[in-house]
């Protein structure tokens, strides 16, 4: 089982520094499908063994190879975080029964994975450009939509076959996750609308409106409460620490990421423990 960890945890390296690399091309406006990596500094194009997860920046002290100019920690951090999340991902898989490596199993692990994706460049962008792109979060949309439609938010129960038909059925697929992103996605609205956006952007609307349909009802409430309880302590502490100002924006998209990742791995257990508490 350690073994696996390890394989999971290299290969979420591996996707974490397609996902930096991403991330830059897309603030550069060029494509990620084409062209081999470079330094962003000297456009040197990189070897394969600049290019190793962790490792690299590691063994390089965190300096290009060929011009020294210092690399951000953001790749470092991202490959890192990445591969962590991956693990998580993998032991949500086992603890939801799907430790087979059959159809269903690779589906979903596909579909999770794209999720992922998604979030991590959202995450990244909107922390250091107070932006969260269209193309990205309607990807991310689309993509639970999809999962809606075969019962993907149902993870325990999925039959693949069975869940996707023209009948009654899809109406029972989509009706919680509907309620969640209506929910989430109306409230949101409402803020900005109130606040004419000085309170939130519009893509935190669109990134709401994913959560309901990714987590469902009443994962979505967790996944929200845990996002302004962190945006607040976060907050607070720059503010204290004088990082920031009352009036300073914060980018609230890496806090509702935070909390839709807090909620898929550990939503249930605690909606389950509050309801304990009142009953």
């Amino acid at each position: 089982m350690i073994l696996i960890y390890i394989v999971v945890f290299i290969f979420g390296c591996l996707m974490g520094s397609f996902l930096n690399c991403v991330v830059y091309r897309m603030e550069n406006k060029k494509s990620f499908l084409r062209g081999r990596s470079f330094c962003p500094k000297c456009k040197h194009t990189l070897a394969w063994h600049d290019l190793i997860p962790i490792f690299s920046f590691l063994s390089l002290k965190g300096r290009c190879r060929y011009c020294k100019e210092k690399i951000a920690i953001q790749y470092l951090l991202v490959e890192m975080a990445t591969g962590a999340l991956l693990i998580l991902n993998f032991k949500f898989l086992i603890f939801n029964q799907f430790f087979i490596f059959n159809f269903e199993f690779l589906i979903i692990t596909a579909y999770l994975i794209l999720i992922n994706s998604l979030l991590v460049v959202i995450f990244i962008y909107d922390l250091k450009h107070y932006i969260i792109p269209d193309n990205i979060v309607f990807s991310a949309i689309a993509v639970a939509f999809l999962g809606d439609l075969f019962g993907f938010f149902n993870f325990r129960h999925l039959d693949f076959f069975k869940n996707f038909d023209f009948g009654f059925r899809i109406f029972e697929n989509f009706k919680m996750p509907l309620i969640a992103a209506i929910s989430a996605g109306g409230f949101f609205f409402l803020m900005w609308l109130i606040s004419r956006g000085e309170w939130l952007g519009f893509g935190d609307v669109k990134l709401a409106l994913f959560m309901g349909l990714f987590l469902g009802w009443p994962n979505v409430l967790t996944a929200l409460f845990f996002a302004f309880i962190s945006g607040s302590v976060i907050g607070l502490f720059l503010i204290v620490a004088q990082k920031k100002k009352m009036k300073s924006q914060v980018p609230f998209g890496p806090f509702l990421i935070a909390g839709t990742f807090f909620a898929l791995f550990w939503g249930e257990k605690i909606i389950n423990w509050y309801l304990g508490l009142i009953t």
